[in-house]
């Protein structure tokens, strides 16, 4: 049995809090001034450095469709080494990789 994905039981169980969470995110993401591909890359080492595989993974793919490298992909997961240490690099550099390599 697949495992529950958690945007799904979050749009099946609360629409419309996943809907203004993504309004949301939308809004801060076009005001930072950042391009697509930079703010991903930037995102992916913040959640790096918290050790958030899954977002991650999922950002790395939303990085490469918006144009990064996976030079760049794998060099913002390696930069969060110098302000975290291996906690949480450990874990998200494969995932963001396998993401990337995966995605279309």
């Amino acid at each position: 049995m697949a495992e529950a994905n958690f945007f799904e039981v979050w749009g099946k169980e609360s629409p419309e809090t996943m809907q203004a969470f993504f309004d949301f995110t939308g809004k801060v993401q076009s005001g930072t001034g950042l391009d697509a591909k930079t703010f991903q890359l930037i995102y992916m080492a913040i959640q790096a450095s918290r050790g958030a595989v899954g977002s991650v993974a999922g950002h790395a793919v939303f990085a490469k469709q918006a144009g990064a490298t996976r030079e760049e992909v794998r060099g913002a997961i390696l930069e969060t080494l110098m302000a975290v240490g291996i906690n949480g690099v450990a874990d998200c550099l494969v995932a963001a990789l396998q993401a990337y390599d995966n995605a279309p």
